[in-house]
């Protein structure tokens, strides 16, 4: 394999994660407000809510605990674990690549 197809490889692995590390990040972050109760009218607030609840649209949700603190916890944290783990298992796959 050529050094120049390498770099290629490489640069697009790491392009792969960091997008995983932003979204995680995002979500998390969504976690964090939520349980120190952050002022939804906020602009930042409410910005980071929406992109959380897009981005965990399919695990928002998903678990039907009592209390809705760890809905949340559980919710956009089991969606960012699967952005971590999806994100940097296709950056190490295009490493090898």
């Amino acid at each position: 394999m050529s050094p120049r197809h390498r770099n290629g490889s490489n640069q697009a692995a790491t392009a792969v994660a960091v997008v995983a590390d932003v979204v995680a990040a995002v979500l998390a972050l969504w976690i964090l407000m939520y349980l120190l109760d952050a002022n939804r009218a906020n602009d930042l607030v409410a910005f980071v809510q929406d992109a959380a609840r897009w981005l965990a649209g399919w695990s928002h949700d998903l678990f039907t605990f009592d209390a809705a603190w760890l809905r949340v916890v559980a919710g956009y944290g089991l969606a960012a674990l699967v952005y971590l783990f999806i994100g940097h298992a296709v950056a190490g796959r295009l490493r090898r690549y």
